[in-house]
Order: structure tokens, then sequence, then C-alpha cells
């Protein structure tokens, strides 16, 4: 079962590394001015936070969590190559639409399904959750490497190529993947998924805390990922060292994915850790606010590792146990979408606040992280759900 877990995450999120880096300098390449390339990846943002949350509450009262993965990710593979064939921009626009809304609920409902299987059982857990979403980050960062090599072999439009390809063989792993167990012990109760998912997950406490501490940690990254390399270029910094850094915070991300986070959690409980991610972006933020030494950023570059993998796994703790069955995929859509939301409106924001106090506006996110330590040292933590168990 982990082995087919870990062979997604790989081929899911590869395809996403493969193409990240010089999908603008493809749509540049067809033909897309500045003005047009900003519409073309503000709609694609607006449409994933539409899409994400549609696809997820579709797949709970279908209860059909693989078939709309598989679904999903097939339809980016096909999409993916059709953008080879098409010019202009209306054209141009509107398949980076439907590809950006076909791709959107993939990660969600692939963590739904990776939860569940992963769930402390009877018998115990079967595997750490960490240790597939750990996978997914390292394939993130060899696509990204492979992108360039095959980028320069082959030109822009060979990166589509190899994403659908990946996203082809993903498609048939998810159907390779086990029901979820939640899902198979409500439709043995013939109990209909709830119609009112949404506003159910909204009324637990809990959930809309998680929530509300992820988008603030997660959106406090905003203006580290627009401005952060630009600072430190103009401070000096060469280019090779800023590939460092920047490979030393994902570095820290897959090792706490895979060794330090799980059983961080285990032992701290998920609260506590979502409380020592806030202090830790805290730190990192105020760091980077004051100095654009070498040494002070390499020093606190691993803290991403908390501020994201930690944080992450934090949640993905939780959120089990306090939504109700058969809202799976609504909750890891929710969970999703406020993050999505908070960054896209953030990195508007960073832009106003970065022209005008400069460095100092990351002073602002440290701010956030300040907000979501207390919220999270408040929250109840039963335990881990155990078979049959599910709190409302």
């Amino acid at each position: 079962m982990l082995l087919r877990f870990v062979v997604l995450y790989a081929l899911m999120y590869g395809a996403y590394g493969v193409s990240s880096p010089f999908m603008p300098a493809f749509f540049e390449r067809r033909g897309l001015g500045p003005e047009q390339l900003g519409v073309v990846f503000g709609t694609g943002t607006a449409i994933r936070l539409i899409s994400g949350p549609l696809c997820g509450r579709l797949a709970d009262l279908t209860q059909a969590l693989r078939g709309v993965l598989a679904s999903c990710v097939a339809v980016a593979a096909v999409v993916a190559v059709a953008l080879l064939g098409v010019v202009g921009f209306p054209a141009l626009l509107a398949i980076s639409l439907l590809h950006a809304a076909a791709l959107a609920p993939t990660t969600t409902l692939a963590d739904a399904l990776a939860l569940d299987a992963s769930a402390p059982r009877a018998a115990g857990a079967r595997f750490e959750y960490g240790w597939v979403r750990g996978t997914g980050s390292g394939a993130f960062v060899l696509g990204t490497l492979l992108s360039g090599q095959v980028v320069s072999a082959w030109g822009f439009g060979s990166i589509l190529v190899l994403q659908s390809a990946q996203l082809t063989v993903a498609a048939c792993m998810s159907l390779l993947l086990p029901a979820p167990v939640q899902s198979r012990s409500v439709m043995e109760r013939v109990e209909p998924a709830p119609t009112q998912g949404v506003v159910r997950l909204l009324r637990i406490a809990e959930f809309r805390r998680v929530t509300l501490i992820s988008t603030l940690v997660l959106g406090s990254h905003a203006i580290h990922d627009t401005f952060a390399v630009i600072r430190w270029g103009e401070a000096g910094v060469s280019p090779a060292m800023i590939s460092v850094l920047w490979s030393e915070s994902v570095a820290a991300e897959v090792v706490v994915f895979f060794l330090i986070g799980p059983s961080l959690v285990k032992r701290l409980g998920p609260g506590r850790v979502m409380a020592l991610a806030a202090a830790a972006g805290f730190v990192r933020w105020v760091v980077v606010a004051s100095t654009t030494a070498v040494t002070a950023l390499a020093l606190i570059q691993p803290l991403h590792g908390l501020t994201f993998a930690a944080l992450h796994l934090a949640c993905m703790r939780m959120i089990p146990v306090i939504i109700p069955p058969g809202l799976a995929a609504t909750a890891q859509a929710m969970y999703a979408l406020g993050a999505g939301a908070a960054t896209a409106v953030l990195t508007v924001a960073s832009g106003h606040l970065y022209a005008r106090v400069g460095a100092q506006a990351f002073l602002m996110m440290a701010l956030l992280c300040a907000a979501a330590a207390p919220l999270a040292l408040g929250l109840r933590w039963a335990g881990p759900p155990r078979e049959g168990r599910t709190r409302a």
C-alpha cells in the first residue's frame, strides 16, 4: 500500500516540478505579453480556489475519491498536451484555465486518501503520511532540476510532454489505491453523504481554528516567496549562494516530512507543533527583515522545515480526528482554500508593502505568525482517530 502512494506522489509532484519553473516562458514564447501573462496566471490562481473545493465536495458526495482524483489527473494530462496545439491569447487562456482547474484538486484528494490509509487503526498505523508527502517534495525538487535539462535539449514544449506522461501514469495509479475505510463504512450504513458539508465543517470550532492557523502561518510565506531572492540579490548575494539557500529550505522540508516531523507530532501533539511552527516563522521573518548576511540566512533557512512541513503534518494529524464521516475530501479542500486564498491576497499586498517599507515588510509576516501561536496552544487534542470513532 505504501509503495502505491509513494509512486503516486512522486509522479504527481514530479509533474508539477517539471512544469513550474518554465510555464511563464512557455506562454511568452507563444506570443503573450506581460499583461496577458498576468491575466493567465492570475485567473489560474482564482480558478484553483474554486475548483479545489468543488471537486472535493463532489468526491465526498459520490464517495468516489479515487475516481474523482483519477479523472482530474487524466484531464490535466490531456490538457497539458493540448496546450502545445493552440495559439493566440483567447485559446491559450481557456486551455490554461482548464489545466489549472484539473490540477487544483489533485493534491487535496491524494492527501485525503493517504491520510485515511495511514490512519492509526486497532492494529496500529500502516505507514506515516509524512513519508509519502516527503516523497512528493523530493520529487518536486528533482522535477525542477530535470526541467532545465529537458528545456535545454528539446525546448519549452517538452516540459508539457513530460508532465503529461507522468500524470497519465499517476491517473492509472490512482485507481489502484485502497478505497477509504471511512467511505466504505458510510456506504455500508446506506447513509447519503452530507449535502451541507462546508457548513458542517465551518460549525466545528477546532476545524475553523486549524484552518486559521494554517492560513496565518502559510500565508506569512508570501513576501518571502516573492521578494526574498530580489532582496538578497540587491544586497550582493551571488546567484549560486541564493540557489544554495533556497535548496537548503527545501531539503529541510524533506527531512522534516521523513524523519523529524512524524515523531515530533506524536510527542508534542498537533497543537504544540503548530505553535512551534508559528514561533519558528516569527523568528525566521524577523531575521530576514533584519539582515542579508549569508551566515544568518543559512542558519534560519532550515526553519522552513517547521514553518511548512511540521505545520502541515500537524494539521493533517488533527483534521481527520475532528471532522464528521464522509467529509475527508471537502475538509482537505477547505484547508487548502484558506492557505491558498491568504497567499494570493498577501502576495498582492506584499508588492505594496515592499515598495513602501522594504525589508520591514517581513515584520508584518512575523506578526501573522505571532497571532497564530496562541491559537495553536488553545487547540484540544484527544489523540489519534480509532476505527469507528470520529469527532464532530
